[in-house]
């Protein structure tokens, strides 16, 4: 980021990511464009209007703006931007490599949290070599991947992300704190590391499941669902199993005119990944459950709750 930067922040201000993108551009002299109600033809518009160099957003926000006609995008000059910085949920790989394809490689993913504030950010080469890494961390900042016993684990292998900098909060306002190890605190993530030391996100400690003793991560799955050109969404939750104590359950929206049934659903899936990871419950929405950040709220479809969610004023 530079001085006199043209921001155009579609992230919502109340939450973390909007408010660092205003607090970064106070100190470059930027100029700030915001708009009440998030709508993708009219961010390209704002973009072009205002020329804007750098556009902070949700990865929904960017999922829309792809999902837009080829002919719709290629109204509006968008050569302006330099920076398309992205936080607050994963990135799928389909929408990494679409997003860059469609608008050059400009796509920064960013992975953090209140608790720690920077963890990783992965940059458009990072992206280019590993479409899913959230990256390696920014100065002033380490991380470290450790098992249950807090020694750290060798890269590949899948270990509890700990970060330590000088932002770490101090704890909830009930008293409670998140563990400490070596002066890193845990973010209730687990990922691995890379052979080139870029950071992979597997899921949330709470969202693994273990499926007849295998341990089984949604995050995965829902990567090779979305590489499926047929989908156009796809969360997968853990749901309890009489037989296996836990099983994956994949919920799913097909894109407009195309048509998909759970056999072929299930055998994708397995014909890239364990047996364990296939989903035995296979279920078509018409849409996913989102909060005012765009973020899937997996609680209600593990509850049951597949209704449709309410308006999203801030995403749109």
């Amino acid at each position: 980021m530079r001085a006199n930067e043209r921001i155009f922040v579609a992230a919502p201000i109340f939450h973390s990511w909007g408010l660092t993108a205003l607090q970064i551009g106070m100190p470059l002299r930027a100029t700030t464009v915001l708009r009440r109600r998030f709508d993708a033809e009219e961010t390209l518009a704002a973009i072009e209007k205002h020329e804007c160099t750098a556009l902070f957003a949700v990865p929904i926000m960017l999922q829309r703006i792809l999902a837009l006609p080829e002919r719709v995008r290629n109204r509006y000059d968008t050569s302006s931007l330099r920076i398309v910085a992205s936080s607050g949920s994963a990135l799928p790989r389909s929408l990494v490599t679409g997003f860059m394809d469609a608008f050059g490689d400009v796509l920064y993913n960013f992975y953090g949290s209140t608790e720690v504030s920077a963890a990783t950010i992965a940059t458009p080469h990072d992206l280019r070599a590993a479409p899913t890494t959230a990256g390696k961390p920014p100065p002033g900042t380490r991380i470290a991947l450790l098992d249950r016993e807090g020694e750290q684990v060798p890269p590949g292998e899948v270990g509890r992300i700990f970060v330590g900098n000088d932002m770490l909060f101090d704890g909830y306002l009930d008293g409670a704190e998140r563990e400490v190890r070596r002066g890193l605190m845990d973010t209730g993530d687990r990922g691995y590391l890379d052979a080139d030391g870029r950071l992979h996100i597997s899921g949330r400690d709470d969202e693994m499941i273990v499926s007849g003793g295998e341990n089984v991560f949604p995050r995965p799955v829902e990567e090779v669902l979305t590489d499926l050109p047929q989908i156009d969404e796809a969360a997968v939750v853990g749901v309890p199993d009489a037989e296996y104590g836990q099983r994956l359950a994949a919920y799913i929206v097909v894109r407009e005119g195309w048509r998909l049934d759970e056999d072929s659903v299930r055998a994708y899936v397995h014909q890239r990944l364990a047996r364990f990871s296939v989903p035995r419950d296979v279920v078509f929405v018409d849409e996913l459950p989102r909060n005012q950040t765009g973020k899937v709220l997996k609680r209600l479809l593990v509850e049951g709750d597949v209704v449709e969610p309410a308006a999203l004023p801030n995403v749109g």
